[in-house]
């Protein structure tokens, strides 16, 4: 009965999100792919989608995650689910649309990680124990062989630990910011989860209207991961127009923080190059500054790519062409960049972290890139 009622109940939202789909997209506004079908998907999840979320395990390895660092969005998922009342999470099991696996990889990787021992067996040990465990407790697992259920990870190692259970790996939703099409991830079933460093508990918005921002392009971070080294090789410290930095200048951690805002609000495009891993932090740091994103990255699927359309508020540029960086950047028009400068400001309240959550924010932007996965997933009885 339990299987019935939910699957009858995503054969109406399909139906639905069907039907506006074959509206004519709005006119008003291009940050969608189909702002009708967004809306109404939207509408359809607030009506219906639940989630149940397995009480099993103890903190700080489950039901817990880091809320300070550059796994920030981790630890917040988890605490606004388990923490917050969400409206979506349900204590029976049976009218779950999906189930949450509420481990962090982050937390095992600083507290059970030995490492001296190669690839990290004691964390994929855990998921797998973990898995297990609910599955032989549960009927859900094994009903759908974890298609319907999720896990997410905004650690490097988020992929390669799910290889702990091959139905986690190839069934499952996992919510990754590692989102790399070039390593497993598949955009049909797996989402991408945005990468934010979230050092305090207020973040400061904006800068200076777009065309009286007197930067062309900044970046400033370490040289790791493979695109990095490029940027430097051809920008560090050539170009007043290309503002390319290993370090800013010393001081304390307040001061540097500052210093790297001013950057970032007095710029027109922030470079975002990957690190060791596709994602990047500066991405989100970028639309939170009203600054045009340069994406510079190969085979990563951005957050949300299925519902935003990125291509109007960023600008993407294959590492092959960093020597090249400054001509694609001055040969954009005016009127575009403003239009996409503006795109980042209307974009911005998807990527905002609100305690509690609120109607559109980057909280429900992942429960809704979760939900449009349930969607392409029938579960027989």
């Amino acid at each position: 009965k339990g299987v019935a009622r939910v699957e009858s109940s995503l054969t109406r939202a399909r139906a639905s999100i069907k039907r506006a789909a074959s509206l004519p997209n709005s006119t008003h506004t291009n940050i969608y792919r189909h702002a009708p079908a967004f809306y109404r998907s939207y509408a359809e999840m607030e009506k219906r989608f639940k989630i149940f979320v397995y009480p099993e395990g103890e903190p700080p390895l489950v039901h817990w995650g880091p809320c300070r660092s550059i796994y920030s969005t981790e630890g917040l998922f988890i605490q606004q689910v388990e923490l917050a009342g969400s409206p979506f999470v349900t204590s029976h099991p049976e009218e779950a649309h999906v189930f949450f696996l509420p481990f962090s990889v982050t937390m095992m990787v600083k507290f059970i990680y030995k490492p001296k021992i190669y690839e990290m067996p004691t964390v994929r040990v855990f998921v797998k124990d973990y898995i297990d465990g609910v599955a032989a407790k549960y009927s859900y697992w094994n009903r759908s062989l974890g298609a319907d259920h999720f896990m997410l990870s905004c650690h490097d190692w988020g992929p390669i630990t799910s290889v702990a259970n091959p139905f986690l790996y190839n069934n499952s939703i996992r919510v990754l910011c590692n989102a790399n099409s070039s390593e497993g991830f598949n955009p049909v079933k797996d989402a991408s989860l945005p990468e934010m460093n979230l050092i305090t508990e207020k973040y400061r918005f904006g800068g200076r209207p777009g065309l009286e921002r007197s930067i062309l392009a900044f970046f400033a971070g370490g040289e790791h991961g493979p695109v990095r080294p490029l940027l430097f090789k051809h920008w560090l410290g050539r170009d007043s127009d290309i503002q390319v930095h290993q370090y800013l200048p010393k001081g304390t951690k307040h001061d540097v923080h500052d210093t790297y805002l001013h950057y970032m609000n007095n710029t027109k495009y922030c470079l975002c190059p990957s690190g060791y891993e596709v994602a990047s932090p500066r991405i989100v740091e970028a639309i939170y500054s009203e600054c045009v994103p340069v994406i510079i990255s190969d085979h990563y699927v951005l957050p949300f790519s299925d519902v935003l359309n990125w291509e109007s508020f960023s600008v993407f540029v294959p590492p092959s062409q960093i020597p090249n960086l400054k001509n694609i950047l001055q040969s954009i028009p005016i009127d575009t960049y403003v239009q996409m400068h503006n795109n980042v400001k209307q974009v911005q309240k998807h990527f905002l972290i609100s305690q509690p959550p609120k109607k559109y924010d980057m909280f429900h932007m992942i429960i809704h890139s979760v939900w449009l996965r349930r969607l392409n997933i029938i579960v027989q009885k």
